[in-house]
């Protein structure tokens, strides 16, 4: 244990390996690569399928992050907006509203109906939506950053690069491109440092995880090696 703390807002990717979902801790994940390199314990924010906007909701809505993680950190990552370009058929607000199905046995039917839809609705239309939309990932990224120099002006901040994909179950990869663009120029735009996991990813998605989505253990070692590199040392807390 260290004085000195890396906060990170996740997703999925920051958590779960080429097999299944480990604990936060496993030191083989990217955080705590980083977190190793850097000398600081990992703080980890993160859950499965976090856009841009779950980050901003726990960065304000959860005491511990806004009380206790923010301030104590020395860095701190910004590693949503990878799902955000992820393609659907119909608004996300949809999808995430099946879990509020009052009934057991509907809500399991809606959800097996979801899973099994989707792959093949995308592969026709192209995935016509964003399971965000550009302009609100990019206006939730800004008030994330934002409200953290309100609080910590001096804290360096580093925005992880969305990651590609090759996956049966999001076959459209069309938003992707224009993703890494549009993350690029918003980085540029708000001070911010740009981790590129593009050429550490891309040529390796098919020794990852069958989803097509999460990484092995090769790349989370080289993200969280990027990591690393795009913070400058700690200039001390504010």
């Amino acid at each position: 244990m260290t004085d000195r703390h890396l906060l990170v807002l996740g997703d999925s990717l920051a958590f779960h390996g080429p097999e299944r979902a480990e604990r936060p801790s496993d030191p083989r994940l990217y955080p705590q690569v980083a977190g190793r390199l850097l000398g600081v314990d990992v703080d980890l924010v993160a859950r499965q399928g976090w856009t841009a906007r779950d980050a901003w909701w726990a960065l304000t809505k959860d005491p511990v992050v806004w009380g206790e993680y923010l301030p104590r950190a020395d860095y701190m990552l910004i590693g949503v907006g990878g799902m955000d370009q992820l393609p659907t058929p119909v608004p996300t607000w949809l999808r995430d509203s099946i879990p509020y199905v009052r009934q057991g046995r509907i809500r399991r039917a809606l959800r097996g109906a979801w899973s099994s839809a989707v792959p093949p609705v995308v592969r026709r239309t192209g995935g016509p939506l964003r399971t965000l939309p550009q302009a609100a990932t990019d206006r939730y990224l800004t008030r994330i950053v934002q409200g953290v120099r309100s609080m910590r002006p001096d804290l360096p901040i580093a925005l992880l690069g969305p990651s590609p994909w090759s996956g049966p179950y999001y076959p459209s990869t069309r938003s992707h491109a224009p993703a890494v663009a549009a993350a690029c120029r918003w980085a540029d735009a708000h001070g911010v440092s740009y981790v590129d996991i593009e050429p550490l990813v891309a040529p390796r998605l098919a020794n990852c995880n069958p989803d097509g989505m999460h990484w092995s253990w090769e790349v989370h070692a080289l993200v969280g090696e990027a990591v690393t590199s795009a913070f400058e040392p700690p200039r001390g807390k504010s």
